[in-house]
């Protein structure tokens, strides 16, 4: 190995040291330990390092073909003490600051969506519900007023030929109708007494 190659492969273990440590910050920051199961934990950290650990490999890989040396581990090394020492607090505010913006932008999008978007379609679904009902209850007065146009002069006329029949053609009709309502008032007992005992089984079956 050429002395070009040792001091690239020096130089990247070094910066794969430092983004070791961000990403390792990073992780922290976004991954809240207390608040997931233990086994959860155990799989993203296992996931983690193994990300990490081929994202180095990748890297040696393309500046020495792979090969491991002991200096690569100790530049790698070197790498997260200088993350640690010089630029922890540094990055860490940084990405305070990206999240927050990230947040603001977030909500900032989410309300221009709920003005220009939800807002007037909602008052536009209201306005539409406000006019069908207003169409309907139209709609409902007007045939009121038809019926009671169109069906005023055959009250009339059957008011007229209820008077004009004889007594005993009345007799009967009004015989026949009571006849009817009787029967109606059998339906309405027997379908009352279906359904009790239709709620006593489903009762009893429950129990």
């Amino acid at each position: 190995m050429s002395l070009n190659i040792q001091f690239y492969t020096m130089i990247a273990m070094i910066s794969m040291g430092s983004y070791l440590g961000a990403a390792l910050d990073t992780y922290r920051y976004f991954f809240n330990r207390s608040k997931i199961a233990h086994w959860l934990t155990f799989i993203n950290d296992f996931l983690f390092w193994i990300l990490q650990s081929l994202c180095i490999f990748y890297v040696l890989f393309q500046v020495n073909e792979g090969e491991l040396r002991f200096y690569a581990f100790l530049a790698l090394l070197c790498g997260f003490a200088a993350y640690q020492s010089l630029f922890k607090q540094l990055y860490l505010k940084v990405l305070q600051l990206l999240v927050s913006i990230f947040v603001r932008l977030y909500r900032f999008i989410l309300s221009l969506f709920n003005v220009f978007l939800v807002k007037p379609i909602r008052w536009l679904l209201h306005v539409i519900i406000l006019c069908v009902i207003a169409l309907y209850k139209l709609l409902i007065s007007t045939l009121k007023v038809m019926m009671k146009v169109v069906f005023t002069p055959f009250k009339w006329v059957s008011l007229l030929i209820w008077r004009m029949m004889p007594g005993r053609v009345k007799k009967f009709f009004r015989h026949i109708w009571k006849y009817i309502e009787g029967f109606q008032k059998k339906i309405k007992n027997t379908k009352q007494r279906v359904v009790a005992w239709i709620k006593s089984f489903k009762n009893k079956g429950d129990e």
